[in-house]
C-alpha cells in the first residue's frame, strides 16, 4: 500500500514546499504523521505558534494537496457547541462532494454528535480512511461545555474510528489544562519566522519592474526598523507594500537611481519613522494614511505620538498580564492590593473605605513608581493559569521598557531592587485588558 507521499505527486508535494517557504520541516513531519491513507493515525494533533506563522495554510494545504477528506472549522464562528457539532456534521459532505440531506443535520450534544458521526462516515464510506477534523482557533473551546474538549481528544476512541482531530491555536498546551481526563495530543511548534526567513518570503513580492536585488535591499531596509518590534508575516507584508511607493519616489522623480543607496535612504528614514508608529494598527486604511502622510502637520503630530498614546498595539500574551499588573501597580495605593487581589481579604473593612469624593485621584497625580516584588504579585493575581516565574517572564518586563510602554526609575545605585512605572494612557489599558477578557476598572482604587 502506498503512502501518502508516493500517493500525492511527487511535482504536486514540491509544489507545495515551494508556496510555502520556511515550512518545509512542518511539511514533512505533518506528511510523516499523517501516514498511509487507510492506517490508523494520531488521536489528537496540537498545533500552536503565533500570528502568521503558517499554521492553517500548511495544514490546509497538506491535505488538499493529498485529496484527504477533511473538516475545517473555525471556533471563533462556532461560538457554541450547538454550532459546532453541526459544522462538523454538515462539512463532511462538503468536503465529499456529496449531496447534502433535505434538512440539515441538527446535533444537541456530544452524545448525539458521536452517533451521527459515525453514522455519516459510513454512508459516505469513510469507515476505511482517516478523517482530518481541523479545529482553529481551537483556544474558544475551553469558553464551551467542560466535556468538549476531551471529547474530541478522545474521538477517534468514542467513534470507535480512524478519525484524526488537529486542534490549531496561539497558546501553548499548558493554557487547555484544567483538570483531569485530558489525554496528551501529539504536539506541533510553529516558531516564528528569523529576519533571513521573513526576507525570503518577502521576496516572493518583487515588483518585475525592479531588480531583485533593489528590492532585497528595500526590504532589508523594512526588516532592521520593524523586526525588533514586529515579527508578524502580515503585518511587515503591509509595511513593505504601502512603504515601497515612497521609497522609489527619487527614482520617479529622476533625482537618483537604483544605486544612490544613500540618498534613497535619506529621503525614506522620516517616513519610516512615522510608519514606525502603526504597527499593527488599522485606525485608518492605507489609502488613507498615505494621504495623511502628505500633509505635514499630520506627518509631525504622529512623529510626536509614541506607543502610549495609541489605544492598542500588538503584544504576547504574558506581556499583556504584566503592563495591566504594572498599570494597576502605578496607579493604585500599594495598601489597596490586599483589597483588590487577597482570598481573604475581610469584606468587612469595605465600610471604613474612605468616600470617592474624599480621595485623591492618582490618575490626577500621574503614575507611581513601584518595586519588581509588588509588580510580579499583581501579576501573579491576575494571570489566568498558573505561570511559572521563568526568565522568559522578566524578559518580557525588559522589552516593555525598550517599547516606552514602562520606564526603569531606580537609580544606578539601586540596580538590585528596580522599580518601574507605567507610561500608558487608561483607554490604552482598557483596551489591552478587553484583548484577555480583563475588566480592568474593577480594580482601579479610583474607580471603586
Amino acid at each position: 500500500m502506498e503512502s501518502l507521499k508516493e500517493e500525492a505527486d511527487t511535482s504536486e508535494i514540491s509544489l507545495l514546499k515551494e508556496s510555502l517557504p520556511c515550512r518545509e520541516s512542518q511539511i514533512k513531519l505533518l506528511l510523516s504523521l499523517f501516514g498511509e491513507r487507510s492506517s490508523m493515525t494520531l488521536p489528537a494533533l496540537f498545533i500552536y505558534g503565533h500570528t502568521a506563522t503558517g499554521k492553517s495554510a500548511v495544514v490546509n494545504s497538506v491535505l488538499r494537496t493529498c485529496m484527504l477528506p477533511h473538516v475545517l472549522v473555525n471556533c471563533v464562528e462556532c461560538y457554541s457547541s450547538r454550532f459546532l457539532y453541526e459544522a462538523v456534521l454538515n462539512g463532511l459532505y462538503t468536503n465529499r462532494g456529496s449531496q447534502k440531506p433535505d434538512t440539515p443535520i441538527k446535533c444537541e450534544n456530544m452524545n448525539d454528535f458521536v452517533c451521527l458521526f459515525r453514522q455519516i462516515c459510513m454512508s459516505l464510506d469513510l469507515h476505511n480512511e482517516t478523517v482530518y477534523l481541523v479545529l482553529d482557533k481551537a483556544e474558544r473551546l475551553r469558553e464551551m461545555d467542560a466535556n468538549i474538549l476531551p471529547a474530541f481528544l478522545r474521538l477517534q476512541e468514542l467513534v470507535d474510528g480512524n478519525v484524526c482531530v488537529i486542534l490549531l491555536t496561539e497558546i501553548v498546551w499548558e493554557k487547555f489544562l484544567s483538570g483531569t481526563g485530558f489525554p496528551e495530543p501529539y504536539i506541533i511548534h510553529f516558531p516564528d519566522y528569523n529576519k533571513d526567513e521573513l526576507l525570503r518570503i518577502l521576496m516572493r513580492s518583487a515588483h518585475s519592474e525592479f531588480s531583485a536585488d533593489f528590492y532585497q535591499m528595500y526590504l532589508s531596509l523594512v526588516l532592521s526598523v520593524f523586526h525588533i518590534v514586529c515579527r508578524n508575516l502580515t503585518e511587515l507584508q503591509h509595511l513593505a507594500a504601502i512603504n515601497f511607493k515612497k521609497y522609489i519616489e527619487p527614482i520617479k522623480n529622476g533625482e537618483a537611481s537604483e544605486n544612490d543607496s544613500r540618498k534613497l535612504w535619506k529621503n525614506f528614514e522620516p517616513h519610516l519613522k512615522k510608519a514606525l508608529q502603526t504597527v499593527y494598527l488599522r485606525e485608518v486604511s492605507s489609502t488613507q494614511w498615505e494621504r495623511m502622510l502628505e500633509e505635514s502637520d499630520m506627518g509631525k503630530m504622529i512623529t510626536q505620538q509614541g506607543l502610549s498614546s495609541r489605544t492598542h498595539v500588538e503584544l504576547p500574551y504574558y506581556s499583556k498580564y504584566l503592563l495591566i499588573a504594572a498599570y494597576l501597580a502605578s496607579y493604585n495605593p500599594a495598601k489597596s492590593d490586599k483589597k483588590f487581589f487577597s482570598k481573604h481579604s475581610d469584606k468587612q473593612k469595605k465600610s471604613k473605605v474612605i468616600k470617592k469624593q474624599d480621595r485623591t485621584n492618582n490618575h490626577m497625580l500621574g503614575p507611581k513608581p513601584f518595586p519588581m516584588d509588588r509588580l510580579m504579585a499583581v501579576f501573579y493575581a491576575i494571570v489566568e493559569g498558573k505561570v511559572a516565574p521563568t526568565a522568559n517572564i522578566f524578559m518580557q518586563i525588559t522589552s516593555l521598557v525598550s517599547v516606552h510602554l514602562l520606564a526603569q526609575v531606580a537609580g544606578d545605585d539601586q540596580i538590585d531592587v528596580p522599580k518601574y512605572k507605567c507610561l500608558v494612557s487608561l483607554e490604552f489599558i482598557k483596551s489591552v485588558a478587553r484583548t484577555v477578557n480583563f475588566d480592568v476598572l474593577r480594580y482601579l482604587y479610583d474607580f471603586v
